[in-house]
């Protein structure tokens, strides 16, 4: 079965994201989406750590390291970007500045519940950073992740069992088979990978899906 490496994720959610869009990039796998996006769009990349207008990664070799991303990894800064204290960024995310998140997560719940920061095990380190506040300030939230666990578990359920980031706060979902978004009706199929049915896609996914999207029956 085909599914996505993690460049096309990143490439395919940099497509949605809209010219003149204030984006912040979440620890990990989003991070990648800073590669992918359309040159002839004027976006700007937000760090909770004090930075907006961030480009793509550093080449090798060409690594600064006092210019790094909440997740400690290098960055570069394109011309106009600033620098800026940590409670003025949390301020531009908690004052509903920012029109994108891009988050990873380790389940979203067919109502958009996110979970993201913690699986509830005895051994686990709890990691939320500034994801509770980019969940409820941001426009919109994107999640990006693998659609199912190592061990073949789905990451969309019914309802989460892991510890709430956000309670409705997810806008849409790609993972490596599929783009899924959350609406009134319930979670909608924008697009599979080439050669998966729908079908399948629901056995791999815990909640249930609509083939339908809503879009397209107005």
């Amino acid at each position: 079965m085909n599914r996505l490496t993690r460049d096309q994720m990143a490439a395919r959610v940099a497509q949605d994201i809209h010219e003149g869009a204030y984006v912040n990039l979440g620890i990990g796998l989003p991070t990648m989406v800073a590669n992918y996006l359309p040159r002839d769009r004027e976006i700007f990349l937000h760090s909770e750590n004090g930075l907006l207008g961030m480009g793509p990664a550093p080449a090798p070799g060409e690594e600064d390291e006092d210019l790094i991303n909440a997740g400690k990894q290098p960055v570069t800064l394109l011309e106009g970007g600033a620098y800026f204290h940590h409670a003025d960024s949390f301020a531009m995310m908690r004052g509903g500045h920012l029109d994108i998140c891009v988050l990873g997560a380790f389940q979203v719940s067919a109502g958009g519940d996110l979970a993201n920061w913690h699986t509830g095990a005895p051994d686990a380190i709890p990691a939320v950073g500034g994801a509770m506040d980019l969940a409820i300030g941001a426009k919109q939230v994107f999640v990006m992740m693998e659609h199912q666990t190592k061990t073949g578990d789905s990451k969309i359920v019914d309802a989460c069992t892991y510890p709430l980031t956000g309670i409705g706060c997810v806008s849409r979902i790609y993972t490596d088979l599929a783009v899924l978004d959350v609406t009134p009706q319930g979670l909608a199929v924008r697009e599979m990978v080439e050669g998966l049915t729908f079908e399948e896609l629901q056995r791999r996914t815990s909640a249930p899906l609509l083939a339908q999207h809503p879009e397209n029956t107005k």
